[in-house]
Formats: structure tokens, sequence, C-alpha cells
């Protein structure tokens, strides 16, 4: 698969003994929807900055388009839509206005502001006042700024932090439709892991500085697939004493047990042994997910 993004041994910071990023290496493939996901402080603006060329890459450790960032910009700006850090706006003027500005400055014609405007759903808001945009509107029109020109790839740094549960998901239905129906490949990092596992094919997980895996969904799934369960069951305390230890079984709260299975028929066994001590079980569910690879992949 063409990789859009190559970073290879990327090492960043202001002094060589103090480096805020440690040997980062990942690959983006063309036409995912990328996690970038990591905890506040972790590397992820850096390593964003890095990628658009506001921080140096003394060592060529980034190619873009396969071409490294010295020969990649400024002309590949054209092909990169970005927003970094809080999108600024005149609130005095209007979203037209403000898309408008933005594209005279780059030379871009007026169609492309009511094209972009329609990608957004905010035609139909493009005369409204920015001081009247909810948050949810001001993100999405700092998206449609990123799609002036048609890029091919979009870099957003925490484009859902800040809103509301509507907003989120309003601008996860946007990014998805702009990769779906746009083809637009979407670098996104974030800290919010629950809203971030409903759109990512691939993703990278970085923890001080260094990345700690990177790959597919599927690969995540593979490598770090623990088959941890949920049971709920009344009076949970009364009965985790007749699961077997090499279960790791833990109460959860007064109703569910999380335990460590290896196959069905361990479920099976296990369903079977606590009926028998009279539990009364309404729920069995798989308890894996983003946030707790996430957590098993940075707990050191």
């Amino acid at each position: 698969m063409e990789n859009l993004i190559s970073i290879r041994n990327l090492n960043y910071g202001f002094t060589h003994n103090r480096l805020i990023l440690k040997d980062v290496s990942l690959s983006v493939p063309k036409g995912s929807v990328f996690g970038f996901l990591g905890a506040n402080g972790a590397g992820k603006s850096t390593t964003m900055k890095v990628l658009l060329g506001n921080l140096p890459d003394e060592n060529k450790a980034v190619e873009i388009f396969s071409k490294n960032l010295t020969s990649l910009y400024p002309e590949g700006f054209q092909k990169i839509g970005s927003l970094i850090d809080s999108p600024a706006f005149y609130d005095h003027l209007s979203g037209w206005d403000n898309l408008i500005i933005l594209s005279r400055l780059r030379n871009l014609p007026d169609s492309e502001c009511e094209r972009v405007l329609h990608l957004v759903d905010l035609w139909d808001h493009r005369n409204l006042k920015m001081k009247k945009y909810s948050l949810g509107m001001k993100q999405r029109l700092a998206i449609a700024m990123t799609l002036l020109g048609s890029p091919e790839l979009l870099i957003l740094d925490e484009p859902v932090n800040g809103l509301d549960p509507n907003g989120m998901l309003e601008v996860r239905e946007l990014l998805l439709k702009l990769n779906k129906e746009q083809g637009i490949t979407i670098f996104i990092s974030s800290h919010l892991l629950q809203e971030i596992e409903k759109m990512v094919t691939h993703l990278a997980i970085i923890s001080n500085g260094s990345i700690k895996f990177s790959g597919s969904v599927e690969e995540l799934n593979t490598q770090y697939r623990h088959n941890r369960i949920r049971i709920g069951l009344h009076q949970s305390a009364d009965f985790v004493r007749y699961i077997p230890e090499n279960y790791s079984a833990e109460i959860i709260d007064d109703s569910s047990i999380g335990i460590t299975v290896q196959s069905k028929e361990d479920i099976i066994k296990l369903t079977k042994l606590l009926v028998q001590k009279d539990a009364e079980i309404f729920e069995i569910k798989n308890s894996a997910g983003l946030e707790d690879w996430f957590m098993e992949i940075t707990k050191n």
C-alpha cells in the first residue's frame, strides 16, 4: 500500500540532551484515516509541526508524497490542508468573508469557497457573523479552510477538543465523508480515545516522545487481544472467589466481574461454574477496546 507520510527515526528536541521526540517512526497509508494518539504532552503536536515544516527536520527523517520536506515545501502546501492549535477568525465578519480572505491570499477562485461550504454543510450559514457561530460550526468552518484548493492530505490536531457530544458527532461524520467520498487521507491527533476509535483505520500510539505501536486497527487487535470479558451478575463479590486464579478475575463493581479468557470454551466453563453456584448472570461482553489497549501499551 502506498504511503503518503513516512517517518523514519525522527528525533527532535530543543537541546540534544532533552529530546521531545525519540526515534519516531510511522507510515500513513494513502486513503486512510490515521489516528495519532497520546496523552497531552506526549509529542503529538511537535510531530505534526515537524510534518508541516514549522519545526526543522534536520536529519531528513520525514517524507510526504515521497518527497523530503526540504523539496516538498512551499509548493507542497497546495496538496496539504492543516489545522494546528485553535483556528483564528475575524469574528466581526461572516463565515463567507473569512473564507474569501483566505482564498484570495492563495489566488483561488470564489467558487472554492462555495464548494467547501457545501462540503461542511455551512452554505446556509455563510452570511452569519462568526461571533454567532457555535463551537461546532467554527470547527467545521476551520476544516473548510483546510479544504480550500482540494488537498489530498489533511493534518488535524485535536479537531474535536472542547466540543460537546453533538459537535463531536458532526465533525466525525464530516471527516468520514471527506475520506470516503473525496478520497482524502486524514492524519488526526487526539487524546479522546473513544471518539477516535469510531473513525480510524490505522493508528500510532505515542508516549513520552516514543512510538509504542504503529499499524492498522486489525494489527492492534491481533497483537494486543487479551480476550478480557466482563460478566454481569448480581452481588459479584460473592462469586469471584469461585473463579480459578489463572483467569485473573477482578471485581469491577457490585454487578460485574472482569475475567481474562483464552477461548470460547473458557467462557462456557466459567458460565456453567457460576450458574452452578446460583449466580444470576445477566450479561457477558467483551471489554477490550482502544482505551484498554492504550492503557496496556503505555502503562510502562
